[in-house]
């Protein structure tokens, strides 16, 4: 295998407004200068850690954010003794979009989350597989290291339902985001197995709500809120507020409102369970 023929590539380009993109420079740095510290040029480093020249170039100069298995190989070639590797979660939470990295912090956060969504499954509930289709069919397309780099940001976010204790999470979807076909038949069919599995954890709560129920309270919009341990929270919606982030009580009780009425006209749990599982018979 030649140095071109790398196995993987070892990062993902940076958007230079990012605020992100200084630590990634920062890393860039630490790299170059280790390396012209033990003598070594960039395509001598490259040879030794099985990468091209020019990504390492791009590392370098903080235009690639650095896979966290780079990182370790540098500082084994580069004789560093921990100290690049050192740099692995700053370059872990790097490779997220930023609009990600901020959701992720106010999940992290959350005691308690209620989203009702009317268009794709909550980015909590779906798939590898499934939230890779969606980026796919994005417009204009999406490089295949951006598709990975989204799909990466979403994932990190299924930490949620690791924590301890765990947050009390309730979602409501639309009938149709059961049934639209995203993906291949197998990725629907994966994608329904997983909601099945997700609804058996005790602080999840899955609704459906049925095309057949008619109008509703929901028909603005996707809604979304989050509570946190001090009593406070934020909340959007597509049909309120200009859609942006909203936290005073006021205009958070107007989603909460419409929130409680779309779960009160939706399947109850065990009747959205028996729905989903009829939908998956279908598939």
């Amino acid at each position: 295998m030649t140095v071109d023929d790398s196995v993987d590539e070892p990062g993902w380009d940076v958007d230079p407004e990012d605020e992100i993109s200084a630590v990634v420079e920062y890393t860039g740095h630490l790299l170059k200068r280790r390396r012209e510290t033990v003598g070594m040029s960039v395509p001598q480093f490259a040879h030794a850690a099985g990468y091209s020249e020019d990504q390492i170039r791009k590392i370098e100069r903080g235009a690639r954010i650095p896979r966290t298995e780079f990182l370790d190989k540098a500082d084994e070639v580069l004789r560093a003794g921990g100290f690049i590797s050192a740099m692995k979660p700053e370059m872990e939470q790097a490779r997220y979009p930023k609009k990600v990295r901020d959701l992720a912090k106010l999940e992290e956060q959350a005691t308690q989350l209620e989203s009702y969504g009317n268009h794709n499954l909550h980015g909590l509930l779906q798939t590898r597989e499934y939230a890779k289709a969606l980026f796919e069919l994005r417009q204009p397309a999406l490089s295949e290291d951006k598709v990975e780099r989204e799909v990466a940001g979403r994932l990190a976010r299924h930490s949620i339902f690791e924590r301890d204790p765990a947050p009390a999470l309730s979602f409501v979807l639309e009938e149709v985001t059961l049934r639209r076909p995203i993906g291949s038949t197998m990725v629907m069919q994966r994608q329904l197995e997983h909601l099945l599995e997700v609804a058996q954890l005790r602080n999840v709560t899955i609704q459906v709500m049925p095309t057949a129920h008619g109008g509703h309270a929901g028909m603005d919009g996707k809604i979304q809120v989050l509570r946190f341990r001090d009593g406070t929270a934020v909340g959007q919606s597509e049909g309120a507020f200009a859609s942006r982030l909203v936290s005073d009580p006021k205009e958070l009780q107007i989603l909460e409102l419409r929130y409680g009425m779309i779960r009160a006209q939706a399947l109850t749990p065990r009747e959205s369970l028996a729905f989903t599982e009829q939908v998956l018979g279908e598939t």
